[in-house]
């Protein structure tokens, strides 16, 4: 059931041009003009290309909780709690969907670098960091599922976009780190972006990632699985 569940909500997904739009056509066209303005290197073309597979990752896992509010609001979550499916199921469903969803917007950037920039990795290393970049999303569906079971459609939008657009300037999706300010590098390395993003450089670097990325990613992920349980009990009792 929890698989037909999934399906279901992966075709809605996908089905939708927004969706398409805003996660896939949107990076790649951010990662093909920010590096094809002026010379730019081998290795920042590289890490622009990881930066902005995850900036994709990130809004299609957001998104899946602007979907959720929408449903919250047209009666659809209602009529799920009817059927068979336990609560469990039901939000693991939609983080499944999240996890799915994530896939054309990373493959899409990571081709736009192959193909259109030249980008050169071994045969190993491109699925490696697709692999990575698909594990690394899992707490930011959390948090988009915790948006929107918490919030109205309207307010779940924006709260997501915020969160989209905040999370991708400080953690440095779109500009690197090394160009902030002290202050402003140091919080962005405990951002749950910039880490993720760091993990994702390091396998096309070729290098073995630090501790403190993936320590900093799985705080992140308990963190919003707890936010998204907690807004599920919550939308539960008033709906």
């Amino acid at each position: 059931m929890i698989t037909a569940y999934v399906r279901l909500e992966v075709r809605r997904t996908l089905r939708d041009p927004g969706f398409t739009i805003a996660t896939i056509g949107v990076p790649v066209m951010m990662y093909l003009l920010f590096t094809n303005l002026g010379t730019v290197d081998g290795g920042h073309r590289t890490a622009a290309m990881v930066g902005m597979a995850a900036y994709g990752a990130l809004g299609a896992a957001l998104s899946v909780g602007t979907g959720i509010a929408e449903d919250k609001s047209t009666g659809w979550l209602r009529q799920l709690r009817v059927t068979p499916m336990t609560p469990r199921q039901i939000v693991t469903g939609r983080a499944l969907t999240g996890s799915v969803v994530v896939l054309p917007a990373i493959g899409g950037v990571l081709l736009a670098g192959g193909l259109a920039n030249g980008v050169r990795l071994d045969a190993w290393q491109w699925p490696a960091v697709a692999l990575v970049l698909w594990l690394g999303s899992l707490p930011f569906t959390l948090l988009g599922l915790g948006n929107g079971y918490r919030h109205t459609p309207q307010t779940a939008g924006v709260v997501n976009v915020a969160c989209n657009l905040g999370l991708a300037v400080v953690g440095g999706l779109w500009f690197p780190a090394a160009l902030f300010p002290d202050w402003l590098r140091v919080l962005s390395a405990y951002t749950p972006t910039h880490p993720f993003a760091e993990l994702g450089v390091s396998v096309a670097d070729g290098t073995a990632p630090g501790v403190t990325a993936p320590t900093v990613v799985a705080v992140w992920t308990a963190l919003f699985g707890a936010y998204a349980a907690v807004s599920y009990r919550r939308s539960a009792r008033t709906a």
